[in-house]
Formats: C-alpha cells, sequence, structure tokens
C-alpha cells in the first residue's frame, strides 16, 4: 500500500483532496554544494578536499535522502507539500539539483531563493508546487542591528501566493540566529528577529493579505515570552508539542522543540501542525534513550544522515 501510494505521489499531479493547504518545514544542516567557492570557511570545509571531504558523491547521498523523506512525509500524510520551507542552504545550485536529480523531478516544484549576508554562508529558501499556486512576489528581508547595520545571518524570505479558490497567502521563512556565544548573550539578535517577523506580517495585514503562515528555525522553544509579542498577528501552533515534550533537535538526550509555525487568527482554528520523526534518518541515541535525527556528519565523521533537525509539516484545512 505504501508503494502505491508514493507511486501516487510521483505520477499524479493533482491529488484528491485539493481543497487543503500542507506546509512541510525542514533545517537541512549544512546543505553545501561540493565546491569551494571561498565564500565563507564553511564553504571551504565542505568540499572535497576541505576539512570534511564533502565530495560530489555525499553531495548527491544527502539530495537523495532529502527527496525520500519528502515521499516519506507526502506518503504519511496523504499529499505532497504545497510548499516546503527550508534552512541551512547554501545557493540556488544545491536547490536545483534536488529538483532535478532526484525523484522530485518528476514533481512541479519552483524554487524561491536569494542569497543572504550570513557569515556561514547559508540562507533559507522555499519550494513550491507550480499547479496549486502561482506566486506572486518574493522578497529577502535583512534584519538590523541596534545601530542599524545589516545583521550578518539569515534574512527573513517573504513570499505571496494566489491560490487556486482565489485567497492569497502568504509564507515567511525564517531562522533566526543561534545560541553561538551563550543564550543569554545572543537573545538580543533572536529578539530582534522576531520583532521584524512581527512587523512584516502587521505590513502584510495592512496590505489585506490576512492569511500569513510563518514557519523555520526559531532557535528558541516556545517558553521564551518573545513570542507573545507576535501575537495578535501570530500564534504559535507548537505550544501543545512542547507542553508535551516534544521536539524537533535533541540535545544531551532530551528533546528540544526550535522547528515551529505559527500562523494568523483566520488560519488558526483550521490548522494543525505536526512533528515528523522519519524512521530511516533517526538513529539510536547512545547517551539516553530512544532515538535522535541522523546527521550527515558527527564532528568529522561522516554519518551519511540529512540534519539534526526533524522536519515539522502544516495541514491548514478548509473552513
Amino acid at each position: 500500500m505504501k508503494q502505491i501510494l508514493i507511486a501516487l505521489l510521483l505520477f499524479s499531479p493533482v491529488l484528491p483532496d485539493q481543497d487543503s493547504l500542507n506546509v512541510m518545514f525542514w533545517n537541512l544542516e549544512n546543505f553545501f554544494d561540493y565546491k569551494n567557492d571561498s565564500t565563507s570557511v564553511s564553504d571551504a570545509d565542505f568540499s572535497s578536499r576541505g576539512a570534511r571531504h564533502w565530495t560530489g558523491k555525499r553531495f548527491y547521498a544527502k539530495c537523495n535522502a532529502v527527496a525520500k523523506g519528502v515521499l516519506w512525509a507526502s506518503a504519511k500524510k496523504g499529499a505532497l507539500p504545497d510548499v516546503i520551507g527550508l534552512a541551512e542552504i547554501e545557493n540556488a545550485f544545491v536547490l536545483r539539483r534536488l529538483l532535478q536529480t532526484t525523484v522530485l523531478r518528476k514533481l512541479d516544484y519552483r524554487i524561491v531563493h536569494y542569497d543572504s549576508p550570513d557569515r556561514r554562508g547559508i540562507d533559507v529558501a522555499l519550494l513550491y508546487r507550480s499547479s496549486r499556486l502561482q506566486l506572486l512576489s518574493s522578497k529577502p528581508c535583512h534584519l538590523y542591528n541596534a545601530d542599524s547595520t545589516i545583521m550578518l545571518t539569515r534574512d527573513i524570505l517573504v513570499t505571496t501566493f494566489l491560490e487556486a479558490d482565489g485567497d492569497t497567502t502568504a509564507f515567511l521563512v525564517n531562522h533566526h540566529p543561534s545560541k553561538f556565544g551563550g543564550a543569554a548573550a545572543s537573545a538580543a539578535r533572536r529578539t530582534i528577529a522576531v520583532e521584524r517577523l512581527k512587523r512584516l506580517a502587521d505590513s502584510l495585514q495592512l496590505l489585506g493579505i490576512q492569511k500569513i503562515i510563518a514557519m523555520g528555525d526559531f532557535n528558541d522553544t516556545p517558553a521564551n515570552p518573545v513570542y507573545h509579542n507576535l501575537k495578535p498577528a501570530l500564534w504559535n501552533k507548537a505550544e501543545p508539542f512542547y507542553k508535551k515534550g516534544d521536539g524537533t533537535i535533541k540535545y544531551a538526550g532530551k528533546w528540544e522543540l526550535i522547528d515551529m509555525f505559527f500562523v494568523s487568527r483566520p488560519l488558526l482554528q483550521n490548522s494543525q501542525m505536526d512533528i515528523l520523526y522519519i524512521p530511516f534518518l533517526q538513529t539510536p541515541d547512545k547517551a539516553a534513550t530512544g532515538t535522535k535525527p541522523l546527521r550527515t556528519y558527527s564532528g568529522p565523521r561522516y554519518l551519511g544522515g540529512v540534519s539534526d533537525h526533524c522536519p515539522v509539516w502544516l495541514l491548514v484545512e478548509p473552513k
């Protein structure tokens, strides 16, 4: 049955339930190409002669694993994701290879990507199904320091789409500043990112766009009170999972929930979030109980996985 469903997803451009909207977000952890373009230290490491020995073979193995993860999620949910938000993408080449050299080539995904000022050379991006959504606009929005200089981190990618029913929906892809240097020392940077997200959501609503979905790796859990500042523009769909102790990454044997969806009020009651624990991308957690996401590398050691993050899913059903 599972094989039949995967075949349906691959070869049928139109799925039975065309009224629902399915959204996936996945931090793909250092998804670099295998060429050293000397754009960052990470770029040099992730090359065939770099510290990670990141070869074309390993790169394409990761492309295939990502594609299989998307298909597994589609089989589980009974529908392809109409939108896929991605984080830790090096460039458009990586996205083109993902869509052109894997089973995803049989589908109608298109790319929205901009280079960001991030020090590590990683960006956010968005894939969308052109048979389901019409791209109206896209823009990378910088974060700014207190002195008005551009913060050297990932932009917030803002996109708007026309749905088949004539509604306009905005998708905002986030990868907020990490806790590098300590949670307290870096907190102000994440607060700036949340405030920027709030202003963007408010601006979209002033333009008449009421259906807004913000997704991403926020590098903090729902417990941070700063997220209350997003209301009433955006509401956190991850809070119930956090209260249950579920998470998307595992640190020191404990699950932490930092990959989340926020939705505007018109989508609050008819949307459902889920965390996807893809079996073939999990590995036994030898330091604790259960499993953890299978990474591509553990330090310099190649493991052959995809990411230390689990993807998340949002189903938006018609009212």
